[in-house]
């Protein structure tokens, strides 16, 4: 498919600038999609790898914002997926669950930046305009350590298939710790 100048720079005839979103949480994504709108996006939004494919490319999209992990598949599909239809687009991977090797794997199939959710509309932005080469500003309000130590248990907790057992083998923990921190509700920032 040819494009014109104008669809190559992501130009929008209506004057927004196109993005698509994709997340399975149908609520984040339409607060994301509302909040992204205001900031001058003309937005589209998918909840799966199907749909985010169909929306690209029927709207070719300037943006995206992929979640890593979607309930019938992989965001990354996604990324390889808009680089054929738009090589020049920018891509953001948006997930709770990042890891180095994705984000590698992220960065290598064209994506520009990598946000840990709980990322808010202005990190996203941040992200999206961002000059090439350019290191986005360090989040205002970072997780705390803990955070991410509950993140990465859960995380893991998760793939496990939500086994205990399984997941104290393979964070080298006792079964009865992991079993208290389990209980316990996430900590705060």
């Amino acid at each position: 498919m040819m494009l014109s100048d104008a669809d190559e720079r992501g130009d929008n005839p209506e004057g927004g600038r196109t993005l698509l979103l994709v997340d399975d949480d149908k609520i984040w994504l339409q607060r994301l999609a509302t909040a992204m709108e205001r900031r001058g996006f003309t937005v589209s939004t998918a909840a799966s790898v199907r749909e985010a494919i169909e929306q690209a490319r029927t709207v070719t999209p300037e943006y995206a914002v992929i979640d890593l992990r979607l309930a019938d598949g992989n965001g990354l599909d996604v990324v390889g997926a808009l680089r054929e239809i738009r090589p020049h687009g920018r891509i953001v991977m948006l997930t709770g669950y990042g890891n180095i090797a994705t984000a590698v794997a992220a960065v290598k199939l064209g994506a520009v930046d990598y946000l840990a959710k709980p990322a808010d509309a202005d990190a996203v932005e941040a992200a999206l305009l961002a000059e090439d080469g350019a290191h986005p500003a360090p989040p205002e309000k970072p997780m705390s350590a803990d955070r991410v130590r509950w993140e990465h248990i859960q995380r893991v907790y998760e793939l496990c298939g939500r086994n205990v057992s399984e997941t104290a083998r393979r964070l080298n923990m006792h079964r009865r710790t992991l079993q208290r921190i389990l209980a316990k509700h996430s900590p705060r920032e």
